[in-house]
């Protein structure tokens, strides 16, 4: 099964350091045009670590995550200006899910921002995170906040029922409130997540330790698992990649980024003005998106999979776009795609060479009556 590509490609700015994992035995790397290059794809059982990741526990490299730091006492404030999330007031060991948008409301960036001993860490997308601390170092101007590359922390992720029996095992803390983190002695923190699963962590480690750490996880019973037990249960949540199920046209009303961080969304409401928030209140206000992010399931039985990119058709008329393609312990092959809203859930659709139907399940529900809407209607009499 074919890798997840960023937009189709990977960017060739990037240099892919293999990780020292991948020396570990039964591991096997990811596909080279895939953004989870550099790190294990699986250790031989890809639908055996699923099951782990659910139902005992596995740990997951994503060491090729891009890390960076921002320090100053206004990181907060100013960073609350250019991004998406209500996050000036995010506490000490908190956490909180952000985008950055362009002027049109479309989505550039998402990461997940930590609060920890007067330091807010971001992680990102490896082939994005250059371009974001590009752009949050020319956003800085007079404001008290210093952004910088943090390649000397590691990213590993902790999964499953027993996740925080391990992680304890192994003598790191396990935060009990989801985006809550706690600080590691020697460095890092651990940040528990809303998703791929109930139970997921975060392991954010000194880099040079990378190896000890993910080894004291194994040893305390946690199975090595690789990227496409993450991305099975993560396309299973419903939850996107940016650069993989978003493409340049895509804003957040599409793919379920909208709430603040106690609603596990990456889009405050309610917060001031920043970049590209005209076109989020008016899509909440007034319209609805023209496209839905679904989960679709493939026909297993038919010669091959489709890829990243490719069109969804409906009676040969492309509807969509296809994102993530995984093949799932329990669910089979399925595919997280952007389609158009006004697609019926009962479509015949095609996506590659395989036959697809839409999980009814995974349709938003859009039975809220929207504001801005009802005050128009007030107005005509309706």
């Amino acid at each position: 099964m074919p890798g997840c590509s960023y937009y189709g490609v990977v960017s060739d700015s990037v240099t892919i350091t293999p990780s020292p994992l991948l020396t570990l035995p039964g591991a096997v790397p990811s596909p080279d045009d895939s953004v989870d290059a550099g790190v294990a794809w699986h250790y031989g059982n890809p639908f055996g670590e699923q099951r782990h990741a659910v139902s005992g526990a596995a740990v997951i490299d994503r060491s090729h995550r891009f890390v960076l730091a921002i320090s100053g006492d206004e990181r907060l404030s100013w960073l609350n200006t250019i991004s998406s999330q209500l996050v000036s007031n995010l506490a000490d060991g908190s956490s909180a899910e952000n985008l950055s948008l362009d002027v049109n409301g479309r989505i550039e960036h998402h990461f997940v921002q930590t609060d920890s001993g007067g330091v807010t860490y971001i992680d990102t997308e490896r082939v994005a995170g250059p371009d974001l601390l590009s752009f949050l170092k020319k956003m800085v101007f007079w404001a008290k906040a210093e952004p910088r590359e943090a390649d000397e922390l590691a990213v590993l992720t902790v999964l499953g029922s027993d996740a925080a029996s391990i992680l304890d095992k192994a003598g790191l803390p396990a935060p009990s409130e989801t985006y809550g983190a706690s600080a590691i002695d020697g460095g890092g923190f651990v940040r528990r997540m809303p998703w791929p699963g109930e139970n997921s962590y975060d392991v954010v480690i000194p880099r040079a330790n990378l190896v000890d750490w993910f080894l004291r996880l194994r040893d305390a019973g946690a199975g090595p698992a690789g990227t496409w037990a993450f991305d099975a249960l993560r396309v299973e949540s419903l939850r996107p990649r940016v650069g993989v199920d978003t493409d340049e046209k895509t804003i957040p009303h599409e793919v379920r980024w909208i709430g603040s961080a106690a609603e596990f969304g990456a889009v405050h409401l309610e917060k001031g003005c920043y970049r590209g928030q005209e076109t989020v209140s008016r899509v909440h206000n007034l319209g609805r998106p023209p496209r839905h992010l679904v989960l679709l399931h493939l026909d297993g039985s038919a010669d091959g999979r489709p890829s990243t990119g490719d069109a969804v058709t409906a009676g040969g008329r492309t509807v969509g776009r296809l994102g993530t393609v995984i093949d799932h312990f329990e669910l089979g092959p399925i595919a997280l795609a952007l389609l158009k809203r006004t697609i019926p859930v009962d479509t015949a659709l095609e996506a590659g060479p395989c036959a697809a139907s839409i999980d009814p399940d995974s349709i938003p529900s859009y039975d809220d009556v929207q504001a801005g809407r009802a005050a128009v209607d007030r107005l005509r009499g309706r």
